[in-house]
């Protein structure tokens, strides 16, 4: 598979955004926070039973979010909106803005729960941060300047990070 580099042939979206410093970013912050609270400190680390259950919710994580990040990236038919400069707006991104990025977010939040220890909770908050503060000074503001109104409106519509259906239930929060 060829990919293509959109801004040679005079698009104004990048094909990868920002999303490789934004992955690399939480690998690095997780990294750094595996090698202190598990092996420097050792602190926070649960003992059964509490393992197991750690262990299986961070499996499932993974799939969800491997899942997740595979239907935004190859299942998405994303090239071709940026191609034709249409916003993309069907299939998974009507339940979240960035599935590729909240993808990698949810597998890494299960790849730090496999190591059950309640001090590397934080980390998946720090991720949502990095990726949050990231998206909304890049391509958010990239989106808005491309397509206006209609990505505003999108915006009030989806969520940013987390995979959910607005509407359900009268929740209005944006994540």
């Amino acid at each position: 598979m060829m990919l293509k580099n959109y801004m040679k042939e005079g698009q104004k979206l990048p094909l990868f955004g920002v999303g490789p410093y934004i992955v690399y970013g939480m690998a690095v912050v997780n990294i750094i926070g595996i090698i202190l609270f598990g092996y420097v400190f050792k602190i926070g680390i649960l003992e059964t039973p509490w393992t197991v259950g750690f262990r299986v919710i961070g499996g499932i994580l993974i799939a969800v979010g491997v899942a997740v990040w595979y239907i935004g990236a190859m299942r998405s038919d994303m090239d071709d909106s940026i191609t034709e400069n249409k916003l993309q707006t069907k299939g998974i991104y009507s339940w979240v803005r960035n599935p590729m990025y909240s993808g990698w977010w949810i597998a890494f939040t299960g790849i730090l729960l496999m190591w059950h220890n309640v001090s590397m909770l934080i980390l998946p908050v720090i991720d949502w941060l990095i990726m949050t503060v990231a998206l909304i000074n890049t391509e958010e503001k990239w989106l808005l300047d491309l397509y206006g109104e209609e990505y505003v409106q999108y915006k009030k519509r989806v969520n940013r990070c987390i995979p959910w259906k607005r509407g359900s239930k009268n929740i209005k929060w944006s994540i």
